[in-house]
């Protein structure tokens, strides 16, 4: 049987869905439904990405509530911060997906793929933020991941440099302390949920991998010096370790990359603050 539903469409109405928990079940029920791609049709942006409810209110990341474990309130705006990274990042994949036309098919499906474990990611932390007494949207949040995606909405090189290989790829170096922290607190449903987004993060990562690579090489550019000038043209935040190098390599970072990762922390923490 023909797939009937057009991939990158359904994902751009997805998109638009401000409703947290419909936009999560409608993407992984998308990711579950045969479709086809029509990779090279341009799509204009609709009003409205991306979809997203009136709360929580989106502050600076200086005024968002501390992460710490010492209380269920504590915890739970850890979780809430955690959830709220991963409605983003629903976004983010389903974005990629609509945004960029004349990627191969693979590049479609591949982030099709991501959509879907995000939105089980931010069901997980949602349905644990009940238990705890709360829902998302109870504690204020930052914009950080999407703004990067802003600056990078016109080229699918810098967005794949940027979001999967720098922002994402953070969470696997935060990853194991949040986890451990959970744990001590005794909270092991959490820290369950956390061993779960962490091996799929690493499958993520490895997509923005790819296809980075894939764009340097149709562009002639070196991976590793294109990077630094995708960072700094897009004002891309500075890395400090220390790194989860076996997860960055498992998401397929090469040595030459981390390498570059290292060298470049060490000269931003090394950088006057006024620089």
């Amino acid at each position: 049987m023909t797939a009937e539903l057009e991939l990158r469409q359904a994902a751009c109405a997805l998109l638009v869905l401000d409703d947290p928990a419909g936009k999560a079940a409608g993407t992984r029920e998308l990711a579950a439904t045969p479709v086809y791609v029509d990779a090279g049709r341009v799509l204009q942006e609709p009003v409205g990405v991306p979809g997203r409810p009136a709360r929580p209110p989106l502050v600076s990341p200086r005024d968002v509530p501390g992460r710490g474990v010492a209380s269920v309130e504590a915890r739970a705006a850890l979780l809430h911060a955690l959830a709220h990274i991963e409605f983003n990042a629903i976004n983010l994949a389903l974005d990629a997906v609509w945004r960029f036309a004349g990627m191969p098919d693979e590049y479609y499906l591949d982030w099709l793929k991501v959509a879907g474990e995000e939105a089980l990611h931010f069901s997980l932390l949602a349905d644990h933020l009940r238990i705890l007494g709360h829902a998302y949207g109870d504690f204020p949040a930052h914009d950080g991941l999407w703004q990067m995606a802003e600056r990078t909405r016109l080229d699918p090189l810098a967005r794949m440099a940027l979001v999967p290989r720098t922002l994402e790829a953070r969470g696997l170096d935060v990853s194991p302390a949040i986890r451990a922290k959970l744990a001590g607190a005794g909270d092991e449903a959490a820290a369950g949920i956390l061993d779960i987004i962490l091996r799929d993060e690493i499958g993520h990562v490895a997509i923005g991998n790819r296809w980075y690579r894939y764009l340097c090489e149709r562009e002639g550019v070196d991976p590793v010096d294109h990077y630094a000038v995708l960072a700094r043209r897009h004002d891309a935040p500075g890395q400090f370790g220390p790194f989860n190098l076996p997860a960055r390599r498992a998401a397929g970072f090469t040595e030459a990359e981390l390498r570059s990762l290292e060298q470049s922390a060490i000269s931003g923490r090394d950088r006057p603050r006024s620089a």
